[in-house]
Parts: C-alpha cells; structure tokens; sequence
C-alpha cells in the first residue's frame, strides 16, 4: 500500500472529497497571493497559458499511461522482464501527472467561476437514476444548465 494516515485516527472511507475541497479552497485563496504565485498567474495572466499548460499535463498523463502499457506488454511475454519496481515506478509517474492535471483543471474551474460543487453537480448529472437513488441527496444542476457540449439536439 502506497498511503498513509497522516496520525492515528481510523482511515475514513474516502480522501478525495477532502482532498479536492481543500486545493480549491487553496486555489481560491491564492487570487490575492501577487506575482509570486504559481496559481496567482494562472488565474490573472494569459488564459491561453493556462490552457496550454493543462493541455500538456493531460498529454504528459496519456504517455505516463502508455509506458504503463508497454511495461504490461512486455511482462505479459516475459513475467521476469519487468520489476515490480519499476511497474511501481511508472506508477508513481502517472500518479504524479494526473495530480497535476487536476490542479490546473481546478485553476481553469476557479478562473472560469465553477465552484468545486457545480462541477460536482456537473458530474453527478452524469449518473444513472439508479446510481442516484443508490447515493441519494447529492447535488444536481438544474435542468436549465445542463449542457452536453455546445451543440442543439
């Protein structure tokens, strides 16, 4: 196992709700840091910065992604060939990706005004009836918002 408690109360079910609300919290706050902050600039400088920036994180996670593959491929025809270190490594790598396309998603949301609970509500929008009765009480947008891409049906 790769995590762990940062002291000794019982792990709770889940982090990334915490996990999430807590870097927006962050990010919110940093519209007031100045030049010196990362986020600041992304949030008050060029958008297209931004944009490129989340674009090439999000490139960098499909090649973290693809190494993953190509290390499977090649255990697959020879088990001995790959270390568990290493696959852990790659691991590692694509971990580490993905948090940053995240963080600068979650900039792109906080510049753009979405709060952390209407892109919740944008995914949960997502689920079945089933899956929502299953959870119950989570936030929905309302109908009036709910918009599948630019395009009329």
């Amino acid at each position: 196992m790769k995590t762990y408690i940062s002291d000794d109360r019982p792990q709770p079910e889940s982090q990334i709700g915490a996990a999430l609300e807590s870097l927006a919290h962050t990010i919110h706050e940093r519209r007031n840091a100045g030049e010196k902050s990362y986020t600041y600039r992304l949030l008050t400088g060029d958008l297209d910065k931004l944009l490129k920036k989340l674009v090439e994180e999000a490139h960098e996670t499909t090649l973290a992604a693809k190494d993953i593959a190509a290390l499977d491929a090649v255990a697959a025809e020879n088990p001995e060939a790959v270390s568990e270190t290493a696959r852990s490594a790659e691991i590692d790598h694509l971990r580490y990706e993905a948090g940053d396309v995240v963080y600068h998603l979650m900039v792109l949301l906080e510049r753009c005004g979405i709060s952390l609970d209407e892109f919740a509500a944008e995914m949960n929008s997502r689920m079945t009836e089933d899956e929502i009765q299953l959870r119950g009480g989570v936030v929905m947008l309302k109908p009036e918002h709910v918009n599948r891409g630019h395009h009329e049906e």
